[in-house]
Order: C-alpha cells, then sequence, then structure tokens
C-alpha cells in the first residue's frame, strides 16, 4: 500500500485531531486523515508532524514521511506505519499507550513510555525507552497500568517475531 504525502489535507468527516499526552501534559497535537473507526481501531493517517528530521539511529523521521497509524480502545499500544514520500516501507514505530479515546474530532492517546521499533523486513525489532520507564512514576503511582505496559511490549515483540505486523495493521475485511 502506497501512502503518498501528497494527499490533500483532511476536512470535515474525515478530520480527526491526535492528542498525544505524556505524563498529563500534550507531547504533540496534530490534524489527521480519519480512515477507518470499526469501534474498536481507529486508523488515521497524517504526514511526519515533528520538526524536521529526527534520527534516532536505527530510523530518520522526515518532513514527507507518511504515518499510517492504529489505535485502539481495547489495547494499550498504538502501531504506526511510517512509510518515505515515494511509498517505500521504512518500518513500524509501535508506542505502548492506554486504550485510545475517541470523542468527536479528536483522538486523545496516552503514551505510557515504552515503544518497539520494527523495521520494514522485520529483521530489527527494537524495545525503546525501558530506561525512561522504569524511571517514571507509574510503577509506583498505578501498578496495573505499569503491568498492562510492560504485557503490551512483550505482546508487540512476540507479534512482530512471530507473524509480524502487516496482519495487525491489515485493513478490516
Amino acid at each position: 500500500m502506497s501512502a503518498p504525502s501528497a494527499e490533500p489535507p483532511a476536512t470535515g468527516a474525515d478530520l480527526v485531531h491526535v492528542h498525544l499526552v505524556k505524563a498529563g501534559r500534550t507531547k504533540i497535537r496534530y490534524a489527521a486523515r480519519l480512515l477507518a473507526d470499526d469501534g474498536d481501531r481507529v486508523t488515521v493517517r497524517a504526514p511526519w508532524a515533528g520538526d524536521g528530521v529526527r534520527d534516532f539511529g536505527f530510523v530518520r523521521f522526515e518532513p514527507g514521511d507518511v504515518f499510517t497509524e492504529h489505535y485502539w480502545r481495547t489495547r494499550w499500544y498504538a502501531v504506526k506505519e511510517v512509510r518515505a514520500p515515494d511509498g517505500a516501507l521504512k518500518g513500524w514505530y509501535c508506542d505502548v499507550t492506554r486504550p485510545a479515546v475517541r470523542s468527536g474530532t479528536d483522538l486523545l492517546v496516552e503514551d505510557l513510555d515504552l515503544d518497539l521499533w520494527v523495521s520494514a523486513d522485520g529483521t530489527q525489532v527494537l524495545r525503546l525507552d525501558e530506561d525512561e520507564f522504569a524511571a517514571s512514576d507509574l510503577p509506583t503511582t498505578d501498578p496495573e497500568a505499569a503491568t498492562r505496559a510492560t504485557h503490551a511490549l512483550d505482546d508487540l515483540e512476540h507479534i512482530a517475531r512471530t507473524t509480524g505486523l502487516t496482519e495487525l495493521t491489515a485493513p478490516a475485511a
């Protein structure tokens, strides 16, 4: 599936504002095009919303990149398919989050620090930010959420290493 960056901006019924919250503060807010909402999974598409280039060493997010993002109301993670401007798959960036909440055109997602990167060919599966998670207050202030978060990261890694993320993010039949 190609995701050209020249897509017209989302407007009206297909507009969603994604609010990524971390530690009670809005980390980033951006407009996205609503692709689907089946009552559990909300799928949106948006261009890279960061300022300039973000080089992680294992992948670079840069202007023109397109993110097809999958959020669930019943799962503790989000999976973001990342494509270059020419449509080439870079990989999947997965955020461990509380289940997403959609209200009208707003999609609220609470980031819980843990992340997973999976390269386009599936050979590189990297657990990220476990040090940030350990240093956060979550294990103390909300041990149940902390347990769910670590299980979500384990589940994502298992899926990535066995069946891959393509099936998880495929459009509903």
